[in-house]
């Protein structure tokens, strides 16, 4: 089983201050963790390319691109919203970010490697089609997404969002268009308030209250996603890996452990080898406690890469 590790270092300069949870000390964490545990080695490794304004345009409003281009600033900061602020490294760097999810999806699709993991930042989901918000300037699960479609064939792509926020900017992109079903499980009420009523035959919405334990989540998961996922039968599998509900996030209400992300993994690739030839790209969102980010990560990509 191969597994592509993909990044890039202006990922670790897109900074929007000392005091913002989503930090370049993520990815730093991340990598720690696997270097001390053996995996780094065990991983393919890649360099993220930029995306192209084409591979944007699919799900992201012309105007929105320009004016994301207009306002990145050579020094200092500028703020997309009240907690989504870019440095100059932050515009070049949410390219990468999404360049890598698409390089990801040509990985898998020419079986170069059974399944990837996006390590970036800026995160992504909550990046609508026409407006950046929740620390996300481009939706960088989206951008693969419809690069399956377009340039691969693909007709029924999976995106799974275990983050614990809502993923309203991929169903704002994707609400429309059914060829591509997002499974997302989230605290409610919470950032961004939506989601727990808008959900249709493709978009699989499953709200959980503050308290919820990793059993819960876990019969969430067999009740809702799977018997979704195998219906639809989906040829590629996208995950939006946030690892933000775990008990030790202070950022979020939800209980998981490392163990329920072991878990999640597990059936994710079940449904893929089913149904997609094993094919899973897996993008990080969220996760701000860098302890249980890293172990759950760690995890994650154990599971992912049979290590």
């Amino acid at each position: 089983m191969h597994t592509a590790y993909i990044s890039h270092a202006l990922c670790l300069k897109h900074d929007m201050g000392s005091h913002h949870p989503e930090c370049p000390a993520r990815i730093q964490a991340i990598e720690d963790r696997l270097i001390a545990a053996g995996l780094m080695d065990w991983l393919q490794r890649y360099e993220a390319s930029e995306a192209t304004h084409e591979q944007l345009l699919r799900v992201h409003a012309p105007e929105y691109l320009q004016r994301i281009a207009d306002i990145a600033p050579s020094e200092g900061m500028v703020a997309l919203d009240g907690d989504t602020l870019m440095n100059p490294f932050s515009y070049p760097a949410a390219l990468r970010a999404a360049g890598a999810v698409v390089e990801a999806v040509d990985l898998v699709m020419r079986a170069e490697v059974e399944n990837a993991f996006c390590c970036i930042r800026p995160p992504g989901h909550h990046a609508e089609r026409a407006q950046g918000m929740g620390f996300c300037i481009f939706n960088n699960v989206a951008v693969g997404a419809a690069h399956a479609l377009a340039v691969h064939g693909l007709s029924r792509v999976a995106i799974a969002d275990f983050d614990v926020h809502h993923g309203n900017g991929t169903e704002d992109i994707f609400r429309d268009d059914d060829r591509v079903m997002l499974c997302s499980t989230f605290q409610h009420p919470f950032y961004p308030y939506s989601g727990a009523d808008s959900g249709n035959a493709h978009i699989i919405n499953v709200p959980l209250a503050a308290g919820t334990t990793g059993e819960d989540f876990r019969a969430a998961i067999e009740q809702h996603w799977l018997p979704a996922l195998e219906e639809f039968r989906p040829e590629l599998l996208l995950i939006s890996a946030g690892f933000d509900a775990h008990r030790d996030d202070d950022m979020s209400m939800l209980g998981l452990s490392d163990a329920d992300y072991d878990w999640i993994t597990a059936k994710l690739m079940a449904v893929a080898e089913r149904h997609a030839g094993r094919r899973i790209v897996s993008v990080l969102e969220g996760g701000y406690e860098l302890n249980s980010l890293a172990r759950s990560v760690l995890a994650h990509l154990k599971r992912l890469s049979g290590f």
